[in-house]
């Protein structure tokens, strides 16, 4: 497991390539948390949250690799509970993907109705800042735990079977989380000069939190009324994502061409009323 692989060859070289391609499509979904939470931050500070929470990402992921047997004893159940209408055998990994679930559907909740409701209290900008930025820290290291076994998982289950499956696998996180770290900024501006995207991406944490609690209690052959959980397949949330943004891309475009017309016909009304002449 530990012998480097051999990166001449084709297979390696396809699966190291198709993993890192994967391992940034699954964390979409943590530069989309990240970039909601480090939003709350004053300006100095949001890029130094995003890095940090990104270079822990990739740390969590290589300790996690390391750890491949421990993970795989994760998939065992610690306990079963059965009566006439719930049933299910609740292993570490299942417990972790719906405590998860739980707390980014809570965190999702509270971020809208932060929105929705302005904050009439003040807090000095001191200790508001230090407060928020430990917040933010802990927030997004706690996330990146659960997303990070989603992610090495998904390694685990593409390399299996291949020569230096390991290295390949540490070196594919290492590429993906270099790459994100370069558009993570970008893309965290961007959701935050929007508002409306902001408010897509806490519709986004809270599909991919019911969807985590679902896979949850999928795992743990979860039966209510007779009826086990089925698996959800992640194709449906990544197309939902996708269709969403877009859309609202496409409202963006259509909203700056408005304003574009409405400025100029501001102009052209100014220049009529004899404000100012065209040449000048």
């Amino acid at each position: 497991m530990f012998e480097f692989p051999d990166f001449a060859s084709t297979q390696v070289i396809m699966s190291f390539l198709t993993l890192t391609f994967l391992e940034i499509v699954l964390g979409v979904d943590n530069i989309i948390f990240i970039s909601i939470t480090s939003g709350r931050l004053p300006e100095e500070n949001r890029k130094k949250a995003t890095n940090i929470g990104l270079i822990v990402a990739m740390l969590l992921r290589i300790v996690l690799l390391f750890g491949l047997a421990f993970l795989t004893a994760l998939q065992e159940p610690l306990f079963y509970i059965s009566g006439s209408w719930v049933e299910g055998g609740f292993s570490v990994q299942s417990l972790i993907l719906i405590l998860g679930g739980i707390f980014l559907l809570y965190k999702s909740v509270t971020e809208i109705h932060h929105k929705l409701e302005a904050d009439d209290h003040t807090v000095s900008n001191s200790k508001k800042t230090k407060s928020t930025l430990t917040q933010a820290i802990i927030q997004i290291t706690l996330i990146n735990l659960i997303f990070s076994l989603d992610s090495i998982l998904t390694a685990v289950g593409m390399t299996n079977g291949i020569h230096g499956a390991l290295w390949i696998m540490i070196l594919a996180v290492i590429g993906s989380i270099i790459i994100m770290i370069s558009f993570a900024h970008p893309v965290g501006k961007f959701v935050n000069d929007h508002p409306t995207v902001q408010m897509l991406g806490l519709s986004f944490l809270l599909l991919i939190g019911f969807m985590l609690i679902a896979e949850g209690a999928h795992l743990a052959h979860f039966k209510m009324a007779g009826e086990e959980v089925g698996n959800v397949p992640k194709a449906y949330l990544y197309f939902a994502i996708a269709f969403s943004l877009l859309v609202e891309m496409l409202n963006i475009r259509q909203r700056k061409r408005l304003k574009a017309i409405q400025l100029h016909g501001i102009s052209e009304d100014a220049k009529d009323a004899g404000y100012f002449k065209g040449n000048e």
